[in-house]
């Protein structure tokens, strides 16, 4: 049974039906694309678009292309493009063709394709669907000015639409600036949307025929966007809901070519937990960010998986990291929500945890960790004498692994005393301490259990309470008031270093 609604959005009617969740889907193989603007930094709603295109792409055995959109030259920032493709290569996300892989559907940058462009701009001004727009960018303002003064959807007034054919050859003699626009037609057209069901609205009433190229020659997104995707074969796109309100438009444009457009499936936003916006000043948005923090890709997928659907989570099942071809066997796009994705923080520092306890049990992977971890540390800590081995740092990874939520917890101040020795400046029973260097040499299992045991013991026999004796020993062992048990720090630290660190003090 169809459920049926409507909302109207600034002018925007939109009818929405969706099938208990089911959509067609077409049963070619598909052939999908990231499109960013190279305007600076990839942010985590490019990154999670990229990323279901991706895995979109592999659980279907299709392709997936990158494309940079740089026709906005004035927004265009010098290395963004070499960052964005270490961003998607950072997060695990292979492209099979794009601007480092090449292609037979290339170029894949947009200010490399101006012929093409030009190309089809005339088709579209042979078969009377666009038109050359003299209006100065004086007339524009005004237009835009005199309708918000009126209470009215600002919007061009297609004034050069229908200017006779000499009057357009004198202007382009006279060498008078233009762009092209697009004659938009007052049809009420509807699609099916891959996330959200079936959409329609007439574009026309709260747009007047859009530029399809600038004057500078380049061409806008809508038309540059219709042309390629035709061209490189693209079957389905999954782009942010922003862009949902403008595929209308792209019908139309796709109609007058006289072109089968692709499928489309609109993401929904990613907001805080709380429901609101993203925020660059909180350092949520860029993948940079995310990084900087010591995530991990892995961590940071799994992360925007949990938050926006697409996934059949078994209820009780709890966190479960997965890798990128398990992301790709299980991705379901009919499973995406078509509500915001809200984002839980604790959920990223699970997922984290999980990659770090889950490259501590791959054999390459963890000697990468203990290296790294090791690296950390002697920047941390400039000196010489530092226990640093293999095996005591593997022993940490494992036991704070639900302790931490990245590798560099484990340099602060907390954990320092792992790896140098304290600097200890507290009066200290010697004779006590002596007591307790005998009896723990004496122990043959050193862990925890048989620690606090022995110590208890110890107490009890020197008349001493059993907390006064811990705090004694938590300044010798770490330097610090508090901190992991003191039973876990010997045990972490080992017999040798426990006994050695005592001595040191009571010298």
């Amino acid at each position: 049974m169809w459920g049926v609604w409507s909302t109207t959005f600034k002018g925007f009617h939109l009818s929405l039906a969706k099938r208990n969740g089911i959509r067609s889907i077409k049963t070619l193989v598909p052939r999908v694309r990231f499109a960013p603007s190279p305007t600076g930094y990839l942010h985590l709603g490019g990154l999670r678009t990229a990323l279901y295109n991706n895995l979109f792409a592999k659980s279907r055995r299709g392709a997936f292309v990158l494309r940079i959109e740089d026709t906005d030259q004035s927004r265009k920032v010098d290395g963004s493009i070499e960052a964005l493709i270490q961003d998607l290569a950072w997060a695990g996300i292979e492209c099979n063709e794009g601007p480092k892989q090449g292609g037979k559907y290339g170029p894949y940058i947009q200010s490399k394709r101006l012929h093409i462009y030009q190309e089809y701009i005339q088709k579209l001004l042979d078969n009377g669907s666009a038109y050359r727009c003299f209006c100065t960018e004086r007339r524009l303002n005004i237009l835009r000015r005199n309708a918000v003064k009126s209470q009215q959807v600002p919007k061009y007034d297609n004034k050069c639409r229908n200017l006779p054919v000499e009057v357009v050859n004198e202007k382009i003699k006279s060498g008078t600036p233009y762009c092209i626009r697009f004659k938009l037609s007052s049809d009420c057209l509807s699609f099916d949307d891959l996330i959200f069901g079936a959409i329609a609205y007439d574009v026309s009433l709260v747009e007047g025929d859009p530029v399809l190229v600038k004057t500078d020659g380049y061409p806008t997104y809508h038309f540059a966007n219709v042309v390629d995707d035709h061209l490189m074969d693209i079957t389905h796109v999954l782009r942010g809901v922003e862009w949902q309100i403008s595929t209308t438009k792209h019908l139309l444009i796709y109609r007058a070519f006289g072109w089968t457009p692709p499928q489309f499936g609109h993401l929904p936003l990613i907001v805080n937990a709380d429901g609101t916006k993203l925020s660059k000043r909180q350092n949520d948005v860029r993948v940079e960010d995310y990084k900087d923090k010591g995530v991990y890709p892995l961590a940071l997928v799994n992360f925007i998986t949990l938050s926006g659907g697409g996934f059949q989570h078994v209820p009780g099942e709890g966190v479960r990291l997965k890798t990128m071809d398990e992301l790709a066997q299980e991705f379901q796009i009919d499973k995406i929500s078509a509500h915001p994705s809200r984002l839980n923080p604790d959920l990223l520092q699970e997922c984290n945890r999980l990659e770090i306890k889950r490259q501590i049990q791959d054999p390459i992977l963890s000697s990468q960790l203990v290296a790294k971890l090791q690296l950390l540390i002697k920047e941390k800590y400039k000196t010489e004498n530092l226990n640093i081995s293999d095996d005591h740092i593997r022993s940490v990874l494992l036991w704070a692994t639900s302790r931490i939520n990245k590798i560099e917890d484990l340099v602060s101040s907390t954990f320092g005393f792992l790896w140098i020795l304290p600097s200890n400046k507290s009066e200290v029973d010697k004779i006590l301490l002596h007591d307790v260097v005998d009896n723990l040499e004496n122990l043959e299992e050193f862990n925890e259990n048989s620690i606090k045991e022995r110590l208890r013991e110890i107490s009890s026999k020197n008349s001493v309470k059993f907390p006064e004796l811990m705090k004694m020993l938590r300044s010798v062992l770490s330097g610090l008031s508090e901190g992991p048990s003191v039973a876990e720090m010997m045990q972490l630290l080992g017999k040798c270093q426990t006994i050695e660190r005592i001595k040191a003090v009571n010298r």
